[in-house]
């Protein structure tokens, strides 16, 4: 009896506490939030993953803003519904399109940029948002580790095939999701594929530390272009990313708690995203790493120039750029 009345009072200070924490978060996510009715006017935008979660809340304030946007996910079905939600929302504001895209598959990587470079004239905006968090050890239809072929690999060669429009699109610009998580990750080039050993939370932490390598050597690549490149993480938010970790079931409805009061809305998460889709203020900035719309440091081990040369020369390697 003790120890469930414990629990509640925990329960109802983490809610009143992460109650005052999501006044004070949402005041200050009103004051940074990119926005402008036509902001994005004639301007194409591709989000991948945007069916769901943080892509879709993208997807949404972009729309808004008028863009024409390409919803680029791996399940028709749950793009067409969120197709449709989006359109009623944004009325007769920008324009929603969608496209087939798994990840997990190279031949499906080509095969969708195939179809936006013969269908679309510019694409002014990128954004690498989709993820997966955390899975069981799997492989993708090509034999690589899940979270580094999908969270890395895929995007990788996703970008590789689509230079050439966001280049003659100018000025226009790649948008790469990443996570605070990177912090916890190594790039092992002895075991990129986890098949000596496999933890699925540095897994996921390797992907993720990969993305941010990724977009310092391409920013790299990229000067002089009139393309820029920026990674961000968008905090802890509430999707359904996390649908492969397990919580018992006494601890879930404390979790449930915790997770309304204290994590972000996809809305939220989404901010930072939106802001280096549209905003005029990182028009030029490239290479760079933000949070909550400003930009942060990076641990020395993100900021590695010879891991992440070293690294992209493998991954065009992985991806069958290079024989």
């Amino acid at each position: 009896m003790a120890t469930s009345s414990s629990a509640l009072m925990v329960a109802a200070a983490v809610a009143l506490g992460g109650g005052l924490i999501l006044v004070v978060r949402r005041l200050l996510s009103n004051s940074v939030r990119a926005g402008g009715s036509g902001l994005m006017r004639g301007k194409t935008v591709i989000i991948t993953g945007a069916n769901c979660g943080i892509g879709k809340a993208t997807a949404a304030e972009l729309v808004k803003q008028e863009a024409r946007v390409i919803l680029a996910c791996r399940d028709q079905g749950r793009a067409e519904e969120a197709a449709a939600e989006l359109r009623r929302e944004a009325g007769d504001r920008g324009e929603i399109v969608i496209k087939q895209l798994d990840l997990s598959s190279l031949q499906s990587v080509r095969r969708f940029c195939q179809e936006v470079l013969k269908e679309e004239p510019r694409l002014d905006v990128l954004i690498n948002n989709a993820g997966i968090f955390q899975c069981p050890y799997t492989k993708t239809e090509d034999g690589f580790e899940m979270q580094f072929g999908v969270n890395h690999l895929g995007h990788f060669l996703l970008t590789h095939h689509l230079l050439g429009l966001l280049k003659s699109s100018a000025p226009s610009r790649i948008v790469v999701v990443s996570s605070k998580l990177y912090k916890y990750g190594e790039i092992n080039f002895d075991d990129l594929n986890s098949e000596k050993s496999y933890s699925k939370s540095f897994g996921y932490s390797r992907s993720k530390l990969a993305n941010i390598l990724f977009t310092r050597e391409l920013a790299m690549r990229l000067e002089g272009t009139g393309v820029t490149v920026n990674a961000l993480h968008p905090g802890i938010v509430r999707t359904n990313l996390g649908r492969h970790i397990n919580i018992p079931i006494l601890i879930k409805p404390l979790f449930n708690v915790v997770s309304w009061a204290l994590f972000k809305t996809p809305e939220e998460g989404a901010q930072t995203s939106i802001y280096l889709a549209s905003s005029p203020e990182v028009e030029e900035v490239s290479g760079k790493y933000f949070g909550n719309c400003k930009e942060e440091e990076l641990l020395p081990k993100a900021m590695d120039d010879l891991v992440a040369r070293k690294l992209w020369d493998i991954s065009e390697v992985m991806v069958g750029l290079i024989k």
